[in-house]
């Protein structure tokens, strides 16, 4: 069998007694040591077998960050300005709950169009009667009648329009001026950017402008890991990573990769590789750095331990016993 040896030198002391014996000396020929059968060098010397390599494990870091298919950002609808807050991070919400109150103009001048567009299509609607029953005696003519259906076809139309934007926003057909921001899913508030008094302009909302309020779910987690080129070879989608967070060292996580994307970032030539994770004990935190862990089918050839291996000038090289007291060095 093939074993890989560690040489320790040998240390001798010096004193004021008569001299030790001169030790057999040690034979070097071809890159190899040989010690006499009686070195007391032996002695100093660990044999330790080689083992065939273990699966390599691929490490990758990464992050976690909100499922963004149970996350919802808020933007104002409405100009106006910030009356009351109703939530604060970290509070729990239910669907159709109200985070902020607005008093907005805007948001009252579409209150008084839906009221309009009720008396509108009241009046339109009694003309369109007294129409039909002109022309049904030959008093008024029959394009009198025409104009009556198209002027309550267009009220109707203004009706269903202003009806359909005070329901897409929750609100009321009371003149109120009064705009309640309401989350659309029940989750956690994570990101309140708002403060009282504050105006709030639509128009002037920037791409990258903060929220006013962020909600998620944090029962379940998105991880995205950053990948090299000769990693993908081993992601797929459907596969298992397991996870490992400095926040609770000795245990680990497991994820489901679920995405890889189509292109490298060409700057860190690596590419972004999305899994979810579930975390109903809502230990994990969003903005958490982890470590993903794969083990791979490539084994490594062999395994010799680190102490055998020593450095001379760029190379690394071990020593292999080939006989009793006998070993060669290998790169």
């Amino acid at each position: 069998m093939t074993v890989a040896a560690s040489l320790v030198a040998a240390i001798s002391g010096c004193g004021e007694r008569d001299p030790l014996p001169e030790p057999p000396q040690v034979k070097l020929a071809a890159g190899g040591i040989v010690f006499p059968q009686d070195s007391p060098q032996l002695a100093s010397i660990t044999v330790e077998p080689v083992r065939p390599g273990g699966a390599t494990v691929l490490r990758l870091g990464g992050r976690l960050v909100w499922d963004e298919d149970r996350t919802v950002r808020l933007y104002p609808a409405f100009a106006g300005r910030v009356a009351r807050i109703l939530a604060k991070p970290g509070d729990a919400v239910k669907p159709g709950q109200t985070l902020a109150l607005l008093a907005s103009p805007d948001y009252g001048q579409a209150q008084a169009e839906a009221r309009k567009a009720e008396g509108d299509i009241a009046l339109a609607q009694k003309t369109l009667v007294r129409v039909r029953e002109l022309v049904a005696h030959g008093v008024a003519p029959g394009k009198d009648l025409a104009t009556a259906e198209a002027d309550y076809a267009r009220a109707e139309a203004e009706v269903e329009r202003t009806r359909a934007l005070l329901k897409l926003y929750g609100g009321r057909e009371a003149i109120d001026q009064s705009f309640a921001l309401k989350t659309p899913i029940a989750g956690v508030v994570v990101e309140r950017n708002i403060n009282p008094g504050q105006e709030l302009r639509p128009d002037l909302q920037l791409a990258n402008s903060p929220a006013m309020f962020v909600i998620t779910d944090p029962s379940r987690l998105w991880v995205v890991l950053d990948a090299t080129e000769r990693d993908l070879r081993f992601l797929k989608s459907g596969g298992k990573v397991t996870l490992r967070v400095g926040a609770f060292p000795g245990e680990h996580f497991v994820a489901t990769i679920e995405t890889i994307s189509d292109f490298l970032d060409p700057q860190t030539r690596t590419e972004k590789v999305r899994g979810s994770i579930p975390n109903s004990d809502r230990r994990l935190k969003g903005e958490m750095f982890v470590t993903a862990e794969l083990e791979t089918e490539e084994r490594a050839a062999l395994e010799v331990p680190a102490k055998a291996v020593f450095l001379a000038g760029d190379k690394y090289y071990v020593f292999v016993e080939e006989g009793p007291g006998a070993s060669r060095a290998s790169r």
